[in-house]
């Protein structure tokens, strides 16, 4: 039977929040923001193992007591210059333990509101597909397309169009392939979409956001208060 492991990539440096550290350690209902992120992963049943990734250079990684995340919680010090970098350094150290066709996901260090139900949902209806598949969701709001001056140039059809987030999942050699040949890019679907595969689209919900803005802070911490 294929095993479950999660790596999260966070070796980051958070430049697009302006703050005095890396947002991965802003305080987030009083624990750094990482931390409700590894929890949720620590948490689920079927996942034996969460590697985090971290930057050789970060200091503030020990400055915190992540004891009570257990066991399968581990660090590895090999984070790149781009997520791409740190995920597939991530995988050349999990060889040791994964094979290929045991499943791998794929999780944003920023993204702290993943709920139990969305890692149910996305393991429950890939566990069987033969590529793997990510969280998303449909988009809703109009798209507009900024021309000269920020002024819209076009309203683009939002039919189809889906808004992806993490846990990405695929299995472990499909992964590492996808990734060594395909560098230039900003998640793992896109390096499996590159190979010729078509990932499956896992419907989540816009609770799963990713903290990018000092207001998505304030946001996932009424999220996380409202899972509680």
């Amino acid at each position: 039977m294929p095993r479950y492991f999660a790596i999260v990539p966070a070796a980051g440096s958070g430049s697009r929040f302006a703050a005095g550290k890396p947002k991965q350690y802003l305080s987030l209902n009083g624990r750094p923001l990482i931390f409700h992120t590894l929890a949720a992963l620590v948490a689920c049943r079927e996942i034996e193992r969460v590697w985090v990734v971290l930057s050789l250079d970060d200091v503030f990684w020990p400055q915190y007591d992540w004891s009570e995340l257990g066991a399968k919680l581990e660090t590895l010090r090999c984070g790149g210059e781009t997520r791409a970098e740190s995920v597939t350094n991530g995988l050349r150290a999990a060889s040791m333990v994964a094979a290929d066709d045991d499943w791998m996901l794929v999780h944003d260090a920023a993204r702290p509101c993943l709920s139990q139900a969305m890692l149910a949902a996305l393991i429950g209806e890939l566990t069987d597909d033969p590529v793997g598949g990510i969280l998303a969701v449909p988009v809703a709001d109009t798209l507009k397309r900024a021309g000269e001056g920020q002024r819209i140039a076009a309203t683009e059809p939002r039919d189809g169009l889906w808004q992806a987030q993490t846990p990405q999942m695929f299995r472990y050699g499909l992964l590492t392939e996808a990734l060594e040949k395909c560098r230039a890019v900003t998640d793992e679907a896109s390096a499996v979409e590159a190979l010729g595969h078509a990932p499956k689209l896992v419907r989540s919900e816009t609770s799963n956001l990713k903290v990018t803005y000092p207001a998505d802070l304030a946001m996932a911490g009424l999220i996380l208060r409202g899972q509680k």
